[in-house]
């Protein structure tokens, strides 16, 4: 575990640092580490496909000031992580397995930088909210949280077979590293305009969003492969049809979510025992850079959510 670069623009509380780590198989990664006082537990933080560390540092900083370390990672193929293809804007893995291996990298380093026992939660966003479900199957947590989680990606339904055979004939036919259909070089939060936008609604995020990709635009990725897009939708599947982990779950949902699959969440919150399905109206993709009222309950229920399955006594909780 190697000092990496954490830039300003992350806003994050003081402390703030990043590590690069190094995976069972080679693969470097970098991971942002937010230390409490006192903490009372760490917070596991897996960002979306497309993200970085520094895009989480205000997140970091409402659960800093709770009481909670938190650690958030650059997933192999995005950030400052080492990425697999020539293509540097091309989102690619080549097997969803791998970013297992990411995980038990942070976990190592998190268990270092405690220094001594804690309890563990997650949060997941979007692909860390995919991500994160398998991880919940195996790591020691007392519970998660998801947000817009890609337990399923939203197509047209007469989309949806190409999609699967386009995608699984790839490799075979050396396409593999293309972008999928739709997708391009250029990063969404700069292609986009903010008028129409599908991530949220607040045009001061969405801002600060943009000056981290402009001050530092190594962090940017662009559209997935087609040989990502097979591995997600085949990780997706095998996760909705395994049994839902035995821990509490709390799952915000934005009503217009237009990137990942609201159907698939809502399957898999039905089956998942005593879970909760929150879905604020007109609420986009991303949940913790919504409007203030969103972001704020986001941030309130899930410190309250982790006190309770942490054990922290209910004075403490917001």
């Amino acid at each position: 575990m190697q000092d990496a670069p954490l830039y300003d623009e992350a806003d994050g509380p003081e402390g703030g640092r990043a590590y690069w780590l190094t995976c069972a198989d080679g693969v470097q990664v970098r991971m942002g580490w937010w230390p409490a006082e006192a903490a009372k537990g760490t917070i596991l933080f897996f960002p979306g496909r497309t993200e970085y560390i520094e895009k989480y540092g205000r997140a970091a900083r409402e659960y800093v000031a709770a009481g909670w370390n938190m650690a958030a990672m650059d997933w192999r193929g995005q950030g400052l992580a080492d990425r697999a293809l020539k293509d540097p804007a091309t989102g690619h893995v080549d097997e969803f397995a791998d970013y297992q291996l990411d995980v038990d990298a942070m976990v190592e380093a998190v268990t270092a930088l405690e220094g001594g026992p804690l309890p563990r939660v997650l949060i997941g966003h979007s692909m860390g909210g995919c991500i994160g479900l398998r991880a919940a199957q195996r790591l020691d947590l007392k519970a998660a949280a998801f947000s817009a989680p890609m337990w399923g990606i939203r197509f047209h339904p007469a989309v949806r077979p190409a999609a699967w055979l386009l995608s699984a004939l790839s490799r075979p036919l050396g396409m593999g590293g293309r972008y999928a259909p739709g997708t391009q070089p250029e990063t969404y939060a700069l292609a986009a305009e903010f008028a129409g936008n599908m991530l949220t609604r607040d045009e001061e995020m969405w801002l600060y969003m943009r000056a981290q990709l402009t001050a530092h635009p190594e962090l940017a990725l662009g559209g997935p492969s087609l040989h990502w897009l097979n591995r997600a939708l085949v990780e997706m599947r095998a996760l909705l049809r395994a049994p839902a982990p035995d821990l509490p779950c709390l799952t915000y949902l934005g009503g217009n979510e237009r990137i990942v699959d609201p159907a698939a969440v809502r399957t898999r919150m039905a089956t998942w025992p005593g879970a909760e399905l929150v879905e604020p109206e007109g609420a986009e993709h991303e949940i913790l850079m919504e409007t203030p009222d969103v972001r704020d309950a986001f941030f309130a229920r899930t410190i309250a959510f982790f006190n309770t399955h942490a054990g922290v006594p209910a004075s403490v909780n917001p």
